[in-house]
């Protein structure tokens, strides 16, 4: 018998209609299976994360300091020295995920991330600008000036690229000279700059959240939470933004309003991400493209970006720690190494398409 009713809509492929009370909507399957199982593995990770270090913590131990448990020693070591590590881990591979997701869906380019807007080229170079000229005096202001160089490169990309409006491809010819510009004054200010200063910058520069502390974290979360939801908010613009501009007129969007508020919120995320942590190289290009791979759909989703975010960057913080175990890497160089073969992958997979 077929059925009758409310409960005979017809279900989109891979969607499940949902009823709650008069109103009715689709669920993502794959996305929410996705997203829940990037949560567990988050979990994991974060508890083995917790519990790694020279004073080893049994995972059942680092679960009950957190619940509030735990011995003295245990509240030092997971409260005050670790957590704010991971956690700022967790918050920066969320916020460049997101970031990346909403840049891609704007740009339409699957190449496309909060790099080409200057953000990432901008941060470093007010941070190295800091480091050089400031010494070690100027460290506790780095994380400002790298906040400050983000938006205002974003910011004189977008003014140049506009033309009675803003293109997403013209934005991303825009931001590439100008990330090209602004990546010669960094190497300008490493020249000048004495030994010492030279290899502060250097290890910025790679990205990294050691040393991490509440300070660093508090900040993170509060811009997370504004920015997140008004990223979600964006849900049916950046639909919209997929078509043709004719399109998204008849669809009652405000094209150059629409742009410049997920332009903004892309721009304001990655720059308050590097700014905690530097340059953590391909986290905002791959992310988005794994999560669309498998959630399916025209677009990155942007939840289960955020959380395959901060199991990237906490899984890649993870591994900088155990691979030598000595020394310690760069959140940075692990996420390149991740991130390099997977760019590459994809430009053949491209050029396969175009020459098909």
């Amino acid at each position: 018998m077929n059925p009758t009713g409310p409960s005979a809509l017809v279900q989109p492929p891979g969607r499940r209609v949902l009823h709650i009370g008069p109103m009715t909507g689709t669920l993502a399957v794959r996305s929410v299976a996705v997203g829940v199982a990037g949560l567990a593995l988050t979990a994991a990770i974060v508890v083995h994360s917790i519990g790694h270090g020279s004073f080893t913590i049994a995972p059942g131990d680092v679960v009950s300091t957190l619940l509030g448990g735990g011995t003295a020693a245990q509240k030092l070591i997971v409260l005050d020295l670790r957590l704010p590590r991971i956690l700022t881990a967790l918050l920066v591979g969320a916020a460049l995920a997101v970031s990346g997701a909403l840049t891609q869906t704007f740009a339409r380019n699957p190449l496309a991330s909060p790099d080409v807007l200057g953000v990432t080229h901008g941060a470093s170079l007010g941070a190295v600008a800091v480091i050089v000229l400031g010494g070690g005096a100027a460290i506790g202001a780095v994380p400002l000036a790298a906040l400050a160089g983000g938006l205002i490169t974003a910011t004189l990309v977008y003014l140049l690229a506009w033309r009675q409006g803003v293109d997403g491809f013209r934005l991303v010819l825009v931001g590439i000279g100008i990330g090209e510009v602004v990546t010669a004054g960094v190497s300008w200010f490493l020249v000048r700059a004495e030994i010492v200063d030279a290899a502060r910058a250097t290890i910025w520069l790679n990205g990294s959240v050691a040393g991490a502390d509440w300070s660093q974290v508090r900040p993170l979360s509060l811009g997370l939470a504004v920015l997140l939801p008004l990223a979600v908010a964006t849900s049916f613009t950046l639909q919209a933004l997929q078509f043709d501009d004719d399109v998204s007129k008849s669809l009652g969007v405000r094209l150059q309003a629409a742009r410049l508020a997920v332009v903004l919120t892309a721009v304001a995320l990655a720059a308050g991400a590097v700014a905690a942590a530097g340059p953590i190289e391909f986290v905002a290009f791959v992310v988005p493209q794994i999560a669309l791979r498998l959630c399916g759909g025209s677009r990155p989703p942007l939840i289960v970006s955020a959380i395959l975010g901060a199991l990237l960057v906490s899984a890649a913080d993870l591994a900088a720690r155990l691979v030598l175990p000595d020394r310690e890497l760069p959140v940075g160089l692990v996420t390149a190494m991740v991130g390099a073969p997977y760019l590459l992958w994809l430009l053949i997979r491209t050029n396969r398409r175009v020459s098909a």
